[in-house]
């Protein structure tokens, strides 16, 4: 395999950042720091150096599925899309949230079982992973969950719970909408279909405590979404989910976080400046140390420009800021060989133009994934 290196820039390392470091990348790994030689030599000159991203939630994948309601494409070839999405913006490794769900349709059994082929039968250049997000009122799908979790199709776990939210909103014919489009199916008759659903709660205690056994056998991660109290919380961990992904209430974050959880919020809120659902400030928590994971969310670019935002605030510098979509996702997700530039780890690295946030090279497992125009001529 060809080697390449990397040299000048601002390279954030473990230690902290280092000015006009080289990087000497080969077999897909970091082989040293301070090293000369190489195939291939990238200029980083006024570019910031930093280790690939790691998305543990991302669910944007599902616009190149079905960019309106109603119409779908092939999972192959909307994966084929995402990942250049994914590379173009400085992540290597991304869970994607795939929701198996009651619904029919984007969220069905089968569009779940045609991604899952899709990702196997794919060759890709970055690590695309499976983040099961289990509505918990689908109890005629949990054994497909169940065995899809044994054959190690499933790499993270989330317990959702959509089912109660989708029967409130179904009294609003315009927020309805969004469901049953979503679904293809005429209201009448999906409003039908959901509260056959929602009348099968007695059986969902049960649903849920086996398939937390079976994420347990198969050594998952696992997070309970949306958390809307602290004794909500409390009951996940019970089951296994020491990651608590966009809990509602800053307290419900803080509990979880001083029993040594993982925080996930969006970087969009980031971005944006607060969450679309008028929930807490994402920037708020992470500077206060509630959250420590930030994700893609919907909108796969935000990742990059939150961590540069919040290290312009000036209460996180920016190793800290970065480890928010890079080392700490890593960590939660059980992904001991990438997040950090270190001598033995995965050869993931993204070189970011730091006046407009956006990636000029990423490298996935040592081989050049994504390089700008301008990032061409810094090549030789």
């Amino acid at each position: 395999m060809r080697t390449l290196r990397i040299t000048g820039g601002e390279m954030l390392l473990p230690s902290g950042i280092v000015r006009d470091a080289d990087l000497l990348l080969a077999d897909g790994l970091i082989q040293g720091i301070g090293f000369g030689g190489g195939d291939s030599t990238f200029d980083a000159t006024g570019l910031l150096v930093l280790p690939g991203i790691v998305d543990i939630h991302g669910d944007a994948f599902e616009r190149q599925m079905q960019p309106r309601p109603g119409v779908d494409f092939p999972a192959d070839l909307a994966l084929r899309d995402t990942e250049a999405q994914l590379l173009a913006n400085g992540i290597t490794t991304a869970f994607h949230g795939v929701t198996l769900s009651w619904e029919p349709g984007l969220r069905s059994l089968g569009a779940w079982s045609s991604l899952l082929d899709a990702l196997e039968a794919g060759s890709w250049t970055a690590d695309m992973r499976v983040h099961l997000r289990w509505e918990a009122y689908n109890l005629d799908a949990i054994d497909t969950a169940v065995a899809d979790i044994a054959a190690g199709r499933v790499h993270l776990l989330a317990f959702n719970d959509h089912t109660p939210a989708i029967l409130h909103k179904l009294g609003d014919p315009v927020a309805g909408a969004k469901y049953s489009d979503r679904a293809g199916m005429k209201m009448d008759a999906f409003k039908a279909l959901a509260a056959r659903i929602g009348s099968a709660s007695d059986s969902v205690p049960a649903a849920l405590d086996r398939i937390g056994a079976a994420a347990r056998a198969a050594g998952l991660p696992m997070a309970s979404h949306d958390d809307v109290s602290i004794p909500r919380r409390d009951y996940f961990r019970g089951l296994g989910a020491r990651i608590s992904e966009f809990p509602m209430a800053e307290e419900v974050g803080q509990a979880a976080r001083a029993e040594g959880d993982y925080v996930v919020m969006g970087s969009p809120n980031v971005v944006r400046g607060r969450s679309h659902l008028g929930w807490a400030s994402a920037a708020v928590m992470a500077e206060a140390g509630i959250c420590n994971v930030l994700s893609s969310d919907y909108f796969y670019p935000a990742m990059a420009r939150a961590a540069l935002i919040l290290a312009g605030r000036g209460v996180l510098d920016l190793p800290h800021a970065w480890a928010l979509i890079s080392a700490n996702p890593a960590a939660a997700a059980g992904l001991t060989d990438r997040g950090s530039i270190a001598a033995g780890k995965r050869a993931d690295i993204v070189a970011i133009d730091p006046a407009t946030s956006r990636a000029v090279l990423t490298v996935a497992r040592g081989r050049i994934a994504h390089i700008s125009a301008a990032g061409s001529s810094r090549l030789a």
